[in-house]
């Protein structure tokens, strides 16, 4: 008998760790290869980990909710037999046992549970909360800090100053000492449901990723100075050509053609244009990226928010572009999505028109600057001007709802980007190949 070890596997450039969000197998259960062993979940993505090899599983290292490293052992499964990498017994020595029960001891005496910085009633921005976790800054220390951000807000100079003049200074923190370690009951005391008022109301708990989409949304809002421009497009052309090869394209490419990939095609066109509109913001520092990935944002089966990344749009075609969207929207309503597919994103753009909305406000996807949400195509009367004259004829138009940040994005820019983005889209050729 051989004694497999089932690894955290690697599942992109981007991503280091993973929450265990639920066990498919139990220990003493029969695993073929291939077959799912547990659920996991990156802060965008969940995904299943299978099993190398067909076996039993003998133990799990990790409970449900922990954290793992890429690379981190976290079952073992015995085969009859295989290559696969096993846990060699040794003989050891008893004073080596000794030894290594002593270090054992003392890793244990300097595990601290992790601050829960979400009790506060302060808040406090994720960079923050990162620095404060990684140089084990207290959750009584973070809120004690004076913050020089508006109203009062601890910005990242603010516990980076703090931190360096720590061990010169005497806590100046008043209140009764809590011993390091809490008992395990109190750490896991769940929060208290609200109460039915009538006694009629349906108390449901948000899952984990509407948590992750509301403190992302939240976050967003205090972080950036949101501010839109809007503009209305005529894309009759556009209606018109789709009607026209949209059965050729699909027979043609097996891809179904549908107008996002025209949009996304004209918003990268649009972002070579104006590079400006293609950056981060790193505190007091501008990013500006090299490449062009365009997040789309998808709605999930559940309700939620996914925003996977087309990347390297501008060197897409059309059919390349039609491919890359399919492809995405296919997976993220599948649950099929890899976490490097929402990793990277430099733009975002996001279509309110599927659910009939003519516009929308959308929130910018932090570190960029910018989102763009594609509005309803409806058929309107407008003034059509001609030489001869001008009269009113029905065209099929929709809006363009630009939000950005105003911190780095003047209203010129903003304005500037949505128009070529606008213009782009109303001189579509009519005549056009697949291959523009």
């Amino acid at each position: 008998m051989a004694r497999f070890e089932l690894k955290l596997p690697k599942m992109g450039e981007s991503v280091a760790e993973a929450t265990i969000t639920n066990w498919l197998k139990q220990v003493g259960d029969k695993i073929e290869a291939d077959e799912a062993v547990l659920e996991i979940a990156t802060d965008k993505v969940d995904s299943e980990v299978p099993s190398e090899v067909s076996g039993v599983l003998v133990e799990q290292l990790f409970g449900k909710d922990d954290l793992v490293q890429v690379g981190q052992t976290i079952a073992i499964i015995e085969t009859e037999s295989g290559p696969a990498s096993e846990i060699k017994k040794e003989v050891v020595a008893p004073v080596e046992v000794a030894a290594i029960e002593k270090s054992i001891e003392v890793a244990k005496e300097s595990i601290s549970v992790p601050t829960n910085f979400s009790d506060s009633d302060k808040f406090f921005s994720p960079l923050v909360k990162n620095i404060a976790k990684e140089e084990g800054v207290s959750l009584a220390e973070l809120e004690n800090i004076s913050g020089s951000g508006k109203e009062g807000r601890v910005t990242k100079e603010d516990i980076l100053n703090y931190i360096k003049n720590r061990g010169s200074v005497v806590s100046s923190i008043v209140e009764t000492p809590k011993p390091a370690v809490q008992p395990q009951a109190a750490i896991n005391k769940p929060q208290t449901s609200p109460v039915s008022v009538n006694g009629g109301d349906e108390i449901i708990e948000m899952d984990r990723m509407r948590k992750l989409i509301s403190g992302y949304m939240v976050a967003s809002v205090q972080i950036s100075a949101h501010v839109q421009s809007f503009i209305e497009v005529d894309v009759t052309n556009i209606v018109k050509w789709r009607d026209k090869v949209k059965a050729a394209f699909e027979k043609r490419e097996g891809e179904k053609l549908t107008y996002t990939p025209i949009f996304m095609e004209a918003v990268a066109k649009a972002l070579k244009d104006f590079p400006m509109m293609n950056i981060a913001v790193d505190g007091d520092f501008i990013i500006k990226k090299k490449n062009i990935n365009l997040g789309m944002a998808a709605a999930l089966p559940n309700g939620n928010l996914i925003v996977p990344v087309i990347k390297n749009a501008d060197q897409l075609n059309l059919v390349g572009m039609a491919k890359a969207v399919n492809d995405l929207g296919n997976r993220a309503k599948a649950g099929k999505l890899k976490p490097d597919d929402t990793q990277g994103g430099t733009y975002t753009v996001t279509n309110v028109g599927t659910f009939g909305s003519v516009f929308g406000t959308p929130i910018i996807n932090q570190p960029q600057v910018g989102i763009l949400a594609l509005g309803a195509i409806r058929k309107v009367p407008a003034v059509i001007e001609t030489p001869e004259g001008d009269f009113i004829g029905i065209r099929q138009k929709m809006f363009l709802s630009h939000s950005y940040d105003h911190r780095v994005v003047d209203g010129a820019l903003g304005g500037s980007f949505v128009k070529r983005v606008a213009e782009y889209l109303e001189a579509f050729d009519l005549d056009s190949d697949f291959y523009v």
